[in-house]
């Protein structure tokens, strides 16, 4: 009794002690407040932002903010001025987004303010260099708001009236990314539902690609904002690809107006985990609704579990093997200076997995905007290419990035650069994960690294044919050929499961049976009877292997497993041969003898199971090979030797 009592307080201090180093989670979300105050014709917007949670040995964490101002216009600076053109009340909204910090972006309630000394005669700064552009307030993560803001300008000499739409939620993936929770719109432009009416007319003035490459042209993604005139072609690809989209109509948008329409986008529980993915929403602008001629923009996003600006993402995060040889996959490294005074020179140096040819890599973007390096030494701006055996070195040089540190620096972006970059598979390649990152070094500062980008295969399904003999050692006169399919992972690399479904038809003799018995005769004379019974088997068999299989090399593999068989219908024929004899002495003589035949049938019986091992030569991955098992089966003479043909597609 005491022993039990002198446990049960040790248990108690034990469970009080852990509870008491214990560390209370903070699930209190943490807010900004907007502040704000007039001064003549402005208002100057501040951010009241909590304190950061420093993540350790990254740069130090600071807030970015996107501000809406509630009359369409948007600006992305720490503390920003605002000259409104009209007095009234506006909603304002922000979202600030926490780099380096350990915790969630922070929320921010809208906030209404009243403007009484509005400037009807100011006129906001032309910002867009093309007639649409795309862009976010910052990267999407799972179960958070993201906002998406479409702008849109009229590049010609007259007002026009149209269209524009935007497409999410990429058809290559199973589940939704995001749902779209609000659109708001500042210039009238009107929800519509109903399809687009082509004309399938032209500006004779514009130069376009032929109609025959435009389609080749959109799934060259991403891209600058283009021009084309076949607008059936477009919506057309763009529904393929994207399973949801937002359809406004605008009127009266005059010469060089710009507009901007805001999409607030909340991600998914579903949305894709890898947090080095790449995923799009694509904008398509009609800016007249007498002619076809329309632009299109691809907006590209990475999934992030946290916000840090030096990242590297990928396109290629999940691939099907059966289409990737020709494939050229995409990556995406972006940095940003997060120092005091501006970088004149960044070296990127990333991983290139074994299953990628380093020689192959071409640039398709980066900023800041340079040339190419020639080979030989240059005083201008430029990018470098080098490679290592193992890493692919780009390094810009003669630049000036400047850091968010620097003063007079209001807008963020203008601290960040990226280079995005395409490259071949290897001749050989296997299918197995890969991941590489990158080392990011400004100046002569110590490297900063990034995430890992990882490239995975999709499982696949290969269907194999299968066809061969069933050699029964213990059976007579067995004869045993079958024919039936398999399902395992397309090509894979080295360990994989398989499972084989096989219809065999089996022949074989039983063993004889001899009884002898005492029969009493109706005299009362008794005499010896002998029963000979000889019995032979036509059965249809179902075999269900499950294996697990290991690629030594692309032409040998090897098996083990289990297996269950079932005679889904057993023929038994029996011949009978009774023999009696006068007395009880068998070497007595005959008297009489009897021959009888049976024939029964049954089904789904004699079920045994076993485990197998088996070896293949030939095409292991995918193709013809040959291969051998034998199956210990838990039923006696039942074991087996199997011999066989299969053919991987």
């Amino acid at each position: 009794m005491k022993l039990t009592f002198l446990f049960y307080f040790a248990l108690f201090i034990s469970g009080f002690s852990f509870a008491q180093q214990q560390v209370e989670t903070d699930t209190t979300r943490r807010t900004i407040n907007i502040d704000y105050k007039d001064t003549g014709n402005q208002v100057e917007f501040k951010a009241d932002a909590p304190p950061l949670n420093q993540i350790a040995g990254a740069p130090k964490a600071f807030y970015t903010n996107f501000w809406e101002f509630g009359d369409g216009t948007f600006s992305k600076e720490k503390a920003p001025k605002k000259t409104y053109k009209k007095n009234g009340e506006y909603t304002v909204r922000l979202w600030a987004t926490n780099n380096y910090d350990t915790g969630k972006p922070p929320v921010t309630r809208p906030k209404k303010i009243k403007v009484n000394n509005a400037n009807e005669d100011y006129e906001d700064e032309a910002s867009m260099d093309s007639a649409l552009n795309l862009q976010r307030n910052r990267e999407p993560i799972p179960e958070e708001d993201i906002v998406v803001v479409f702008s849109y300008k009229n590049t010609k000499n007259y007002t026009t009236n149209g269209k524009f739409l935007l497409f999410y939620n990429e058809d290559k993936y199973p589940s939704d990314n995001f749902n779209l929770v609000e659109t708001r719109a500042y210039h009238n432009e009107k929800d519509i539902s109903d399809d687009i009416v082509y004309t399938n007319d032209f500006d004779s003035d514009i130069y376009y690609a032929a109609a025959e490459n435009e389609l080749l042209a959109l799934q060259t993604q991403p891209q600058d904002t283009t021009v084309r005139r076949n607008l059936p072609m477009t919506l057309s690809d763009a529904k393929a690809n994207y399973r949801n989209s937002k359809q406004l109509s605008f009127e009266n948008l005059k010469p060089n107006e710009e507009r901007h329409v805001f999409y607030n986008l909340k991600t998914t529980k579903e949305m894709l985990k890898d947090t080095s993915a790449i995923i799009s929403v694509r904008g398509v602008y009609i800016p007249d609704d007498s002619y076809d001629n329309h632009h299109v923009k691809d907006m590209e996003m990475e999934i992030v579990t946290s916000h840090d600006p030096n990242k590297m993402s990928s396109n290629a995060s999940f691939l099907n093997y059966r289409l990737v040889r020709y494939k050229r996959p995409k990556f995406k490294i972006r940095f940003q200076n997060n120092g005091e005074g501006p970088a004149t020179t960044i070296r990127l140096e990333t991983d290139i997995p074994d299953m990628f040819d380093k020689s192959s890599i071409e640039v398709l973007d980066m900023y800041p905007k340079v040339k190419i390096c020639p080979k030989y030494d240059v005083k201008y701006s430029c990018l470098d290419t080098t490679y290592t055996e193992k890493q692919a070195i780009f390094t810009f040089k003669n630049i000036y990035l400047p850091g968010s540190e620097q003063k007079n620096v209001k807008v963020y972006d203008s601290t960040k650069g990226f280079v995005k970059y395409r490259l071949k598979f290897s001749d050989d390649f296997h299918k197995k994960k890969t991941k590489s990152r990158t080392a990011i070094i400004f100046d002569k500062n110590d490297p900063i690294i990034t995430n890992y980008s990882t490239t995975r295969f999709l499982p696949g399904i290969s269907v194999g044919v299968k066809a061969g003999y069933n050699s029964f050692s213990d059976l007579k006169n067995s004869e045993s050929y079958f024919i039936g399919a398999t399902i395992s992972p397309y090509k894979s690399y080295r360990w994989y499961w398989q499972v084989e479904l096989l219809n065999s038809l089996h022949s074989f003799d039983g063993n004889t049976t001899i009884e002898e018995s005492v029969i009493e005769g109706p005299t009362g004379f008794d005499f010896l009877q002998r029963t000979t019974t000889n019995s032979t088997y036509q059965n249809i068999d179902w075999e269900v292997p499950v294996l697990m299989r290991y690629n030594v090399n692309n032409f040998i593999g090897l098996g083990a497993g289990i297996i269950g068989t079932i005679s889904v219908s057993e023929k038994q024929e029996q011949s009978i041969f009774i023999e009696q004899f006068e007395g009880q002495d068998p070497d007595a003589q005959i008297f009489n003898t009897i021959e009888n035949n049976a024939e029964l049938t049954e089904s789904f019986t004699n079920f045994r199971s076993g485990f197998l091992m088996e070896a293949t030569a030939g095409f292991a991955r995918i193709g013809p090979s040959l291969g051998a098992r034998y199956v210990f089966n838990l039923k006696d003479d039942y074991n087996y030797l199997q011999l066989y043909a299969i053919w991987k597609f």
